[in-house]
């Protein structure tokens, strides 16, 4: 899948577009969630995701999302990110519902985890934690 957004924008499923380096650049360095995550992880994380999808101006990656998978029943959406100079016109959004609606694993119940983006989420259909959501952090 390749789809086009104005500006030059591009969306792209693409695993092997993907820029594996810009992603770890950004998880590791900028991220509040992923902060020291080693590059080896990322890779793996990168590679071995059910789906991935990033955001390209100009051939440049600027955005990222990725999402693992049961296949049936449940989907998590993860490392979502816009670099900041191209946040604030809708590209996130964009970004996300590329992931989550139109992609093979529209069907299925999904989940995330976010400290400052609800507002975007929330235009997406996602909703506050539900009664049986428990998260058992890793060490």
């Amino acid at each position: 899948m390749r789809r086009r957004l104005e500006d030059g924008f591009e969306l792209d499923d693409d695993p092997e577009r993907i820029d594996v380096e810009a992603v770890y650049d950004y998880l590791a360095n900028r991220s509040y969630w992923a902060k020291g995550r080693p590059r080896e992880t990322v890779e793996r994380l990168v590679r071995q995701a059910q789906r991935v999808v990033g955001l390209y101006r100009d051939g440049n990656q600027v955005g990222f999302a990725r999402a693992f998978t049961d296949g049936t029943a449940v989907a998590y959406l993860a490392d979502v990110y816009v670099l900041p100079g191209y946040q604030g016109h809708g590209l996130g959004e964009e970004l996300v519902r590329e992931l989550v609606e139109r992609g093979p694993f529209a069907h299925v119940r999904w989940l995330l985890h976010t400290k400052d983006a609800q507002r975007l989420y929330a235009r997406l259909g996602f909703g506050p934690p539900g009664e049986r959501l428990m998260e058992r952090p890793g060490g």
